[in-house]
């Protein structure tokens, strides 16, 4: 049985470092954040005051070079170092969690996994949007089969920012190294539609740059085609002043529309966090509209969000390394993920629908 808590070292202390997984991490029993990995002066500073018991390092290496000490690494930089970071995680027998995307191509993805598992090494790709109350809502809609056969489902990550941000990598870096939206808000939206209706069997996308200065894509749309004729259109947009439902399911027996945005993210960046009285609480304002008949009786009204909960991904990745139980998100699927944006992107290229010949990437055994 773990006597100590588990020692997390996270490499990179931007947004995702310090937003998102060291305040998931430091509340989660039976975790510790006991490392942060940054060269930068600012950053270096900001998480000596956030975490005055964890050593503050230059470089990856001086983890390594400690690995007996370390039970977990999470990969939180920029998206070109993910996969080589990983992969050095594992060579020295450390369990890593890596911000999506897991890496920038299918062939760097199933390197990962085939490392993984020959060395017996856990990995897991941070999607927690599927976490989001939103999601989470509809998932059970549709389990429940509440609307009937799926017809379509829409769903946006829409923003205004009408100004390239100097200081924002996603914005100043090429596609092929990771910048762009498809990359970033793409990956969350295609691995929530994956995840409802498997594997797409068609894509085609449109990717623009529209902003002045832009060199990346800031405003895309995708259109993945599922078995049994479901469509999935998902919207991704910094560009968007008005924007459009955050989620829209349509069966054949119901629709179900959703606005606004799972409000996780907006606490942990004001600094609340998992176990403050406020955490959790805005869901209860939070409501979708469901039409639907339901056996023979016609439904029309309003539906509570579930309550979200990203602490329920450390919380799991900390039963895996104790326990044994599976990582919260199989890296298998982040795979899928990254084969559907290879093919939005040459789709986006092309102008045409990209058939996807086997619906799954030739995952190792």
């Amino acid at each position: 049985m773990q006597k100590r808590p588990l020692n997390v070292a996270i490499v990179g202390y931007g947004l995702a470092g310090s937003v998102f997984h060291a305040p998931l991490i430091a509340s989660t029993r039976g975790m510790s954040v006991a490392a942060i990995v940054t060269a930068n002066p600012g950053r270096r500073q900001r998480a000596g005051r956030d975490f005055p018991e964890a050593r503050v390092l230059d470089t990856a290496d001086e983890i390594w070079n400690d690995a007996a000490h370390v039970d977990l690494v999470v990969v939180a930089s920029p998206n070109r170092y993910h996969a080589p970071l990983a992969l050095a995680a594992i060579r020295h027998g450390i369990a890593v969690v890596i911000d999506k995307p897991m890496a920038l191509s299918t062939g760097e993805a199933l390197d990962l996994i085939r490392m993984s598992r020959e060395s017996s090494v856990p990995v897991t790709c941070f999607q927690n949007r599927r976490w989001d109350g939103d999601f989470l809502t509809v998932r059970r809609l549709v389990a429940n089969g509440m609307l009937g056969p799926i017809t379509r489902f829409e769903s946006r990550f829409e923003r205004y920012r009408p100004t390239v941000r100097p200081d924002a990598w996603r914005e100043h870096t090429a596609f092929e190294a990771g910048g762009g939206l498809l990359w970033d808000l793409g990956s969350h939206l295609i691995d929530q539609a994956i995840l409802l209706f498997g594997p797409p069997d068609s894509v085609y996308a449109e990717m623009a740059s529209r902003r002045s200065g832009a060199t990346v894509d800031d405003d895309t749309f995708v259109a993945l085609h599922f078995a049994d004729d479901v469509v999935a259109h998902l919207w991704m947009s910094v560009t968007a002043r008005v924007p459009g439902p955050r989620m829209v399911v349509r069966g054949l027996s119901g629709a179900y529309e959703k606005y606004g945005l799972d409000p996780q993210e907006e606490t942990l960046r004001v600094g609340e966090r998992p176990g403050d009285d406020t955490w959790g609480k805005e869901h209860q304002t939070s409501w979708g509209h469901l039409r639907a008949s339901l056996g023979g009786v016609n439904f029309d009204g309003n539906v509570e969000t579930l309550p979200g909960d990203y602490p329920a991904f450390y919380q799991q990745v900390r039963d895996a390394l104790i326990e044994g139980t599976p990582m919260p998100v199989d890296p298998d699927d982040a795979a899928r993920t990254i084969g559907v944006i290879e093919a939005a992107r040459r789709s986006a290229v092309s102008g045409t629908v990209e058939r996807l010949l086997s619906a799954d990437p030739p995952l190792p055994p």
